[in-house]
């Protein structure tokens, strides 16, 4: 097995893209995803490093680089599923852009935040945070108010997806014949929120409409793991259901209810129950928070190697 460690962990920590690539290396990692805020001058130092045979690309976290202008990186500067044509657009530009920088990198998959359907109205907001409060509040799942609010959201959603996902759609139109001519995927990943689309089954009915290897999900299991935490999902059967459209993965732990980007082996989810992942070629990319040590994450990296060989 192979893993992949994302460049958000030590990213911050390095101006040179050698020095970066080095420290990932040093812990057992074989390969990298270039996250959101890797820079042009980091970006730089990487090549040097892959044009040498030294290590592997085998992922990029949209939007990468940092697009010129932007303060920082962001995975949500604008946003594919909008209701907007001009935001659509500007998301599709740098789209491109980091599918140009993919290719440049030899990466198989681009990773990206599709959109939010936002819930609010001229009566209240509503949103994952509203539904957060209310159920720590009650401190269970079935607490009446959660389970208005959570019905609430859920209908409101269902009322509002079709304009969002008709729009996605033509802009996947004009995109994934770029991605299937660069011979890379375009992996929409799970988020851990309810405005996150597209949600599950939202992902199954764009595969059923864009029959294309160059479209597929991208499962994040510490994400995962929150959406069962607040009742959304059963995360390992839903794991399992699309991980026929699944092409890559982000592996970090988490705990309630919303706590992840944990080293693997410190929060509540079994990795056992998921070794299917071990023996499937899925990308795997491990995404800790950048306060994770570098012996913590050896230790994790050695721990899902156990769990699923």
């Amino acid at each position: 097995m192979n893993f992949a460690l994302s460049t958000n962990w030590n990213v911050r920590r390095h101006e040179a893209g050698e020095a970066l690539v080095d420290e990932i290396l040093a812990l057992g990692f074989d390969a990298l995803e270039l996250g959101y805020h890797t820079t042009e001058e980091l970006a730089a130092g990487v090549l040097r490093r892959v044009q040498s045979g030294a290590v592997r690309v085998d992922s990029i976290h949209a939007y990468c680089p940092v697009p010129v202008g932007a303060p920082h990186g962001y995975p949500e500067l604008y946003l594919l599923a909008s209701l907007d044509e001009d935001e659509r657009a500007m998301a599709s530009i740098l789209i491109g852009r980091t599918l140009t920088f993919a290719a440049s990198m030899g990466a198989r998959a681009v990773v990206l935040h599709a959109g939010r359907i936002f819930l609010n109205s001229f009566f209240g907001e509503l949103h994952t945070r509203t539904l957060v409060g209310a159920l720590a509040e009650e401190g269970a799942l079935e607490g009446p108010r959660y389970q208005r609010l959570l019905a609430k959201a859920l209908r409101r959603r269902t009322a509002r997806v079709s304009k969002y996902y008709d729009g996605f759609c033509l802009s996947l139109d004009a995109l994934l014949p770029k991605f299937e001519k660069a011979g890379v995927v375009l992996c929409l990943e799970n988020l851990p929120s309810v405005e996150a689309f597209p949600d599950e089954q939202e992902m199954l009915m764009l595969k059923r409409r864009f029959d294309t290897p160059s479209l597929a999900y991208w499962h994040d299991m510490g994400h995962g793991q929150v959406r069962e935490n607040l009742g959304w999902i059963r995360h390992e059967e839903t794991a399992r259901e699309l991980l026929p459209v699944t092409r890559g993965i982000h592996i970090h732990d988490a705990l309630p209810l919303m706590s992840d980007h944990l080293p693997p082996g410190k929060g509540m989810i079994d990795f056992a129950a998921f070794a299917f992942y071990g023996a499937d070629e899925v990308i795997k990319v491990f995404e800790p928070s950048p306060e994770v040590t570098p012996d913590e994450l050896r230790e994790s990296l050695q721990f899902v190697r156990e769990k699923w060989s």
